[in-house]
Formats: structure tokens, C-alpha cells, sequence
């Protein structure tokens, strides 16, 4: 089982904070198709609250189903750290992570670059 923890705000949808922000271009299709290769989603995020809600039913309405919401729900068995176990990470603000950098925004994860790689890695690590 291949467990993927994900951004949202600059990774799933541009940044609006505390309003969920329009999608970034690419990150349904594959973040589906990382579900659909059996990997494990971990939304891991700052949000918290209704804001946190909001993200929840926002991926769920679109499809997402989620493994965790700040957490890995299987780790409890092997650590008590406070840190999401995950194989990947996806984050805007990951070191590397290709941005799209639009003029007068903030950037966004490029999930032209980032989907194909990590579905090549949830590949490699279900074999």
C-alpha cells in the first residue's frame, strides 16, 4: 500500500485561504488516478475548523476519497509522532516541487510534472 499526503491550498486549489480556491489545473485527474492505482490519500494540511470542513467536502464532492485527514490512521500502531507517515509528499512549498508560477498569484503545484511522477513511484512501489 502506497500512502500519498497532500497539500491543498497551492497543490489541490489556488490559493484563497480561507475560501477554497479554484482548482489547479490538473490535480483531480491525477490525485483520481493515484486512487485509482490503490494509493492511500492523506489530506495534510494547515487548515483547521470549518475551513478544514470545507476542504474535506470539497474533495469528497469531487471524488477523493481520503485515508486521513492530518494523519496516518494505521502509524498509531508503530509511533506516536505527530508527523503523517507517507511514502510522498506533494506540497507547494516542498523544496523542487515545478510550480506554476502565474503573474500577480501565488504559484501552484505543476501536476504536469508532479502526476507522472508519482504515478511512475506508486508503480514502482507496488511491485
Amino acid at each position: 500500500m502506497t500512502i500519498v499526503a497532500i497539500d491543498f491550498d497551492g497543490t489541490i486549489v489556488e490559493h484563497e485561504y480561507p475560501r477554497v480556491g479554484a482548482p489547479v489545473p490538473g490535480a483531480l485527474d491525477f490525485i483520481k488516478q493515484f486512487q485509482e492505482k490503490q494509493a492511500k490519500l492523506v489530506l495534510w494540511t494547515m487548515r483547521s475548523g470549518q475551513t478544514l470542513y470545507e476542504a474535506t467536502e470539497y474533495l469528497l464532492k469531487n471524488g477523493v476519497e481520503l485515508y486521513g485527514v492530518n494523519v496516518n490512521p494505521d502509524q498509531k500502531d508503530w509511533t506516536q509522532s505527530p508527523k503523517a507517515y507517507a511514502h510522498m509528499y506533494i506540497d507547494d512549498a516542498a523544496v523542487g516541487c515545478p510550480l506554476i508560477r502565474p503573474r500577480y498569484r501565488r504559484p501552484y503545484v505543476d501536476w504536469s510534472i508532479v502526476g507522472p511522477t508519482v504515478l511512475r513511484e506508486i508503480e514502482r512501489l507496488g511491485k
